[in-house]
């Protein structure tokens, strides 16, 4: 399995470059070299958790397997959208097969905010519901799907607050801070459920084989300690950012203009 999400990554890799190049031999303005970058980053960080040697901690650590969906969620997702990959791989790919792909339909449905929420919040909360995640641990094919659908899910999650270029704006920027607070409610009582409930909630790990000298009620105290921190830090850092860009004079006076 590590090989074949290897070489897929690669396939991506070089489809996505020679869209990059095309676009930046036609608009050498348009595409600049960060967002390749932040593309590049994304597909590492995808590696990282399904191809890397982090994937086979995941049955033995829930502290592993959190990493992976964070890292799916809050670090490859939105570098990938970082990098216009849109269009960007649109023009990597065979024209002829770009007629076959509902781009209309996508878009009016991936980019609506409710819906965004909607599926990161009820993706969470439903692959750690304990019957759901032992089926996820028990069979490799619902593993690979369950790991598509975190990173999915970060992709609709931050799609309305990166907005891929060249998506356009549908809903204000101030409302980008309180999208991000309201984000991190489901997480925190999830991450404070796993940390203080005193009891292993998922069985697997109490027959799993150990790589560390850590047992399973303090492994599980430790991975609900580590989606506590770093989503307030990976959600409420931005909300900040974009909380003062909105309460700047500059912005203020550029509002008032467009007004």
């Amino acid at each position: 399995m590590a090989l074949l999400v290897t070489l897929l990554l690669m396939a991506m890799a070089l489809v996505y470059l020679r869209g990059w190049y095309r676009l930046r031999s036609a608009l050498p303005n348009v595409l600049s070299v960060w967002r390749l970058r932040a593309f590049m980053g994304g597909l590492l960080a995808l590696w990282a958790a399904v191809g890397s040697p982090l994937a086979g901690m995941d049955h033995h650590l829930l502290t592993a397997h959190m990493l992976q969906h964070l890292i799916l969620m809050t670090v490859a997702a939105p570098l990938i959208l970082l990098g216009a990959p849109a269009i960007t791989l649109l023009h990597g790919i065979p024209q002829r097969l770009v007629r076959f792909l509902p781009l209309d339909a996508v878009e009016r449905i991936g980019i609506h905010p409710v819906f965004c929420w909607l599926v990161a919040t009820a993706t969470v909360i439903a692959w750690h519901v304990p019957y759901l995640f032992a089926i996820g641990m028990q069979s490799e094919r619902w593993h690979a799907f369950e790991h598509a659908t975190f990173f999915v899910a970060g992709l609709a999650f931050w799609w309305p607050v990166i907005r891929p270029w060249p998506s356009l704006a549908t809903w204000p920027r101030w409302c980008i801070p309180l999208y991000l607070f309201l984000a991190t409610l489901p997480c925190d009582a999830l991450s404070a459920f796993l940390t203080f409930c005193n009891r292993v909630v998922y069985p697997h790990y109490l027959s799993s084989h150990r790589l560390f000298d850590i047992s399973p009620l303090g492994d599980q105290e430790c991975a609900g300690a580590l989606m506590w921190v770093w989503v307030t830090f990976v959600y409420l850092i931005p909300a900040t950012v974009v909380t003062i860009q909105i309460l700047s004079p500059q912005r203020r006076a550029l509002d008032a203009e467009m007004v």
